[in-house]
């Protein structure tokens, strides 16, 4: 099967692998035109689904991590019937041979002991090589793929490693970067309201302030009375059973 780069040029007629609805798409293009110049990379399947991957410079990338000279990989994501035919391996195999190219150490990814919703599999990062580099105390982890022996590991900036917040009831941070957060963010917000539920709703709109974040997750985080409860985006019906409604 055949990739497809997705470029300033090309970006407002091709779709988005990961976006449910038009209005998602517009939100993570937006997001991915602003990011282009910094020298993020978005490659998918010629054939429709959720197969792509999608990465960036470590400098640049939206999460708080320790990592310059590194390639950091935003997604990675196979799913349904396009999954067991290679396709992971050839995306990765692509962010591998363009990072060397450019002279970076290697490679990083965010993933957990065990398999976890919007984080990558970490039984595929190690056999394909990947080390385990940090992990913060909700067991969110750093992986790494070294182009050399002799690199520095990456790790978490201690902001991430012990997410924690000085704010009472329910708080989200959140960014465009993941689209599903367009829908889900406003919906929660809304059920919330409803039910009487205190939940704060903080978007991350910068660089600087998501590498400065309180969780080693960007893209969703939810506090509930300063505590780190979970980094997956969560539906209404998962957030009142949460907040005991």
């Amino acid at each position: 099967m055949g990739y497809i780069r997705i470029t300033e040029e090309n970006i407002d007629r091709e779709h988005i692998c990961c976006a449910m609805s038009n209005k998602q798409s517009d939100m993570k293009k937006l997001w991915l035109k602003e990011r282009f110049a910094e020298g993020l990379v978005f490659y998918r399947s010629e054939e429709r689904g959720k197969c792509f991957i999608e990465y960036m410079p470590a400098e640049a990338a939206w999460q708080p991590l320790e990592a310059d000279g590194y390639m950091h990989i935003n997604c990675l994501w196979v799913s349904g019937s396009l999954k067991g035919h290679g396709y992971s391996n050839d995306l990765l195999n692509e962010c591998v041979r363009d990072a060397k190219e450019q002279g970076r150490k290697g490679l990083t990814i965010l993933s957990s002991a065990r398999k976890k919703g919007f984080l990558a599999d970490p039984k595929y990062l190690k056999y394909k090589g990947f080390r385990l580099a940090d992990e913060s105390d909700p067991g969110i982890q750093l992986y790494y793929l070294p182009f050399d022996e002799g690199a520095e590991a990456p790790r978490f900036k201690e902001c991430a490693k012990h997410p924690h917040i000085d704010e009472s009831g329910f708080v989200i941070y959140y960014t465009d970067q993941c689209p599903f957060t367009y829908y889900w963010v406003p919906r929660l917000a809304e059920v919330a309201a409803e039910n009487g539920v205190p939940l704060k709703v903080i978007k991350i709109d910068t660089r600087e302030a998501a590498q400065n974040a309180p969780s080693p997750v960007t893209n969703f985080t939810l506090f509930k009375d300063g505590v780190f409860v979970t980094h997956e985006i969560q539906s209404d019906k998962k957030f009142l059973a949460l907040a005991g409604k």
